[in-house]
């Protein structure tokens, strides 16, 4: 059942327009209105969308529209985001039969993940092409949860009703799936919580605490969401329990230490923490640590609790491992030995009075008990340190294994070391990448960090030494040193050539390309590329688009717009110059704001400002030169010429500026054919306008005339009007809204 409102302005729209119809050009589209929907009794249109609850999601809305639609139109219903933007829009329904109903309900369904209170609605024609007006802001909510909450301390589901506790708690949403995809309104003893949107909530007060999910002002409480209710006490007193002191707090593997609660009450319960977490099992009055298990260390505290009092926790007490020491190599653990050479191995701990053995192979080295040992062989070395001091009984522990090898041979790889590109990069650093000891059955041992700087280096370009180039790494810096690079390195009788890498480096040369233009102005026009470069003793590509178009014209004429580039052979590597564009001239690029054709009142003045061209010339209607800014200031009506110049091309723009009429729309005219106010003339702020739409309707509502432009000729005769004086009525439009409308009274 549609509204009053609506039933009212409809009647009226039909009364005074009868069977009118607007041109395809010219079709109205109305805002989309809430509608009954015709499946519910006793429904009325609705305010506001509150889908989900058992399952009910559709609705209606009335779609009204003036004009003429093409056979193969569709009228799409759109949705907008939250905040009312239909940049990303929705289609909730396309309808494909309306294109002769002016007035029509239709249903859709809301998306099931919509949650604000922003969202707007509209209708889109696709033949013509129409927008139509954006209806108000809704609150849109599809409540996928409609059901009680339970909040609770321990999200296990249970409602406490009751939670009593000597500081703050945190209470939170147990039994909904992904609660945090939600918003959330918390109250505190009725009072609603400003800023409280979460599925959690840290409690600090005392109060009755509850919640809902937040569907927003009109949906929140159709939603059935209302928890629970949890009464929470903060801030008992407590009783001042305390853990009594350990005898130890530093334990060896072989102790076991008993923690026991200063005071106790058979109507406590109790329950034991390790660093703040429930130990299983753990509610009496003490608790054992017992330092055999692994991971004993930590933090230790007992929480009391019983009917009518607060949860109240002790003080913790840290319980440490007295054996707990660490042993570090100082060396590096892959080392290499070389004939009539030595190497010292040394570790640190922090063991409280340590001992030290070496073993070499896994058998102890007799006589080695210092944290360093001087080796010659190689083989695999480590120490076992042991803590003496202290409280506990002695406890080893075995540093990690140092490798030590004694080479057959090395063998030495080198590699950029830093970014390089062939023909892209200007410079470029080699250097020692690995060193590998190669043992007599081909094992390989990384020794980088123990031998590069041991060795002693030369460099080669092409087979060729290069005079002092005789550290670890070389620099590049010019394309004259391109060519392959190889290292020789020696040590102690040793000799290696590294791997060969080549270097292509690109000149630091910069190839600049002209032209004579960048704009085609006509067809037929040729445009020249030239360059600075020498080009006589090189090979050189001229590019369009990345593709090779000539490589023998060092000067080179064009017709074909696109991106031209030179590449000059450089030592093997293209040298790519600059980048020109060339284009047709695009005579839109000339816009003047605000239009070439202006109306102002007599006696005042108006700027129109050019944009899009590289210089301007302004000329009156007399040939004579008003300016060459972008912009000029008018103050007579007349024609006035723009001479618009984009590179050297020029386009031509005409302003023509006319004086606002003073006079009001006619409602009379005379079509007797004396010549004065025989058309009906309207003011040039409607006449002449692409934009403005002017519709005249007979008495019978039927419609004679529908311009855009109107060109202030109607009526063209007088053959028409069959009575002595006639009554018609117009309306004068924009695209969204009227202008002007009344009676045009024709006498004869």
């Amino acid at each position: 059942m549609k509204t009053l409102k609506k039933l009212t302005v409809f009647t009226a729209l039909s009364m005074l327009f009868c069977a009118f119809q607007l041109s395809a050009q010219a079709i109205v589209i109305n805002a989309p209105v809430p509608a009954d929907n015709p499946n519910l009794s006793g429904s009325t249109p609705w305010t506001a969308m509150c889908a989900g609850n058992s399952g009910f999601n559709e609705y209606f809305v009335n779609i009204t529209w003036i004009g003429t639609a093409n056979a193969g139109n569709k009228f799409i219903l759109e949705l907008s985001d939250a905040s009312g933007n239909f940049d990303n829009v929705q289609t909730l329904q396309t309808i494909t039969d309306k294109n002769d109903v002016k007035d029509f309900d239709v249903s859709f369904a809301i998306p099931t993940d919509m949650r604000g209170d922003g969202y707007k609605l509209r209708v889109r024609s696709t033949d013509p092409e129409k927008i139509g007006s954006e209806s108000p802001a809704y609150n849109m909510y599809y409540m996928d949860v409609t059901s009680n909450l339970n909040i609770s301390e321990k999200g296990d589901g249970v409602p406490p009703g009751t939670v009593c506790s000597t500081g703050p708690i945190t209470l939170q949403v147990d039994n909904v799936t992904n609660p945090e995809t939600y918003q959330y309104i918390w109250f505190r003893s009725g009072t609603e919580l400003t800023g409280e949107t979460g599925h959690t909530i840290n409690v600090t007060q005392s109060g009755m605490y509850n919640a809902y999910i937040d569907y927003g002002p009109r949906c929140t409480g159709s939603g059935n969401t209302d928890s629970n209710m949890v009464d929470v006490t903060i801030g008992g007193s407590g009783t001042g329990i305390a853990v009594i002191a350990p005898s130890k707090t530093a334990l060896c593997s072989t102790d076991n230490e008993t923690l026991s609660i200063d005071q106790t009450n058979p109507a406590w319960n109790y329950q034991w923490f390790k660093d703040d977490v429930a130990i299983t099992g753990a509610t009496t009055t003490t608790y054992t640590v017992d330092a055999s298990n692994v991971g004993f260390e930590g933090d230790y505290a007992v929480e009391i609790s019983g009917t009518g009092m607060c949860n109240e926790r002790s003080a913790s007490v840290t319980i440490t491992n007295a054996e707990l020491f660490t042993v570090t190599v100082e060396n590096d653990v892959n080392m290499v030995i070389l004939p009539t050479q030595s190497q010292v191995l040394t570790v640190s701990s922090s063991a409280n009075m340590p001992s030290y053995k070496w073993f070499r192979n896994a058998i102890e080295i007799s006589g080695e008990t210092s944290n360093s040992i001087t080796i010659s062989e190689e083989g695999e070395y480590y120490a076992e340190v042991t803590q003496t001091g202290g409280t506990c009984a002695i406890s080893s522990k075995n540093s990690d294994a140092t490798t030590v090898v004694s080479p057959a041979s090395f063998e030495i790889s080198i590699d950029y070391t830093n970014s390089y590109t062939s023909c892209q990069s200007t410079s470029s650093v080699l250097g020692i990448d690995v060193i590998n000891a190669v043992a007599a059955d081909g094992t390989k041992t990384d020794v980088t960090s123990a031998l590069v700087d041991g060795f002693t280096y030369q460099w080669k370009r092409d087979g060729e030494v290069i005079s002092g180039a005789t550290a670890s790494s070389i620099s590049l810096a010019s394309n004259l040193e391109n060519g392959d690079y190889e290292v020789s390195a020696t040590v102690n009788g040793f000799n290696a050539n590294s791997n060969m890498l080549p270097i292509q480096l690109l000149t630091s040369e910069i190839v600049t390309i002209t032209s004579t233009g960048t704009v085609f102005c006509t067809g037929g026009e040729t445009i020249t590329l030239n360059t600075t470069a020498d080009l006589s003793t090189s090979s050189y590509k001229w590019q369009l688009d990345g593709e090779t178009i000539n490589t023998s014209d060092a000067v080179l004429t064009i017709s074909t717009p696109g991106t031209y580039t030179l590449a000059v052979d450089r030592d093997g590597c293209p040298l790519i110059s600059n980048e020109i564009t060339i284009s047709p001239l695009d005579e839109n690029l000339i816009t003047l704001d605000p239009g070439a054709e202006m109306v102002m009142p007599e006696g005042t003045t108006r700027t129109v400002t050019a944009s899009g061209g590289t210089a301007y010339r302004w000329v009156d209607a007399n040939g004579v030169e008003l300016g060459n800014a972008d912009s000029i200031t008018l103050t007579d009506a007349g024609s006035y010429t723009l001479i618009a110049s984009i590179d050297n091309c020029e386009i031509i723009r005409q302003v023509e500026v006319t004086y606002l009429d003073t006079f009001k729309v006619p409602n009379v005219i005379t079509v007797n054919g004396d010549g004065i106010n025989d058309q009906w003339v309207i003011p040039n702020s409607y006449s002449n306008k692409a934009d403005v739409n002017v519709i005249i309707y007979n008495e019978q509502g039927q419609e004679i005339v529908n311009e855009f432009d109107y060109k202030n000729n109607w009526p063209q005769s007088t053959t028409a009007f069959t009575k002595q004086n006639m009554v018609f009525y117009y309306k004068i439009r924009s695209a969204s809204e009227v202008l002007k409308q009344g009676t045009i009274t024709v006498i004869r």
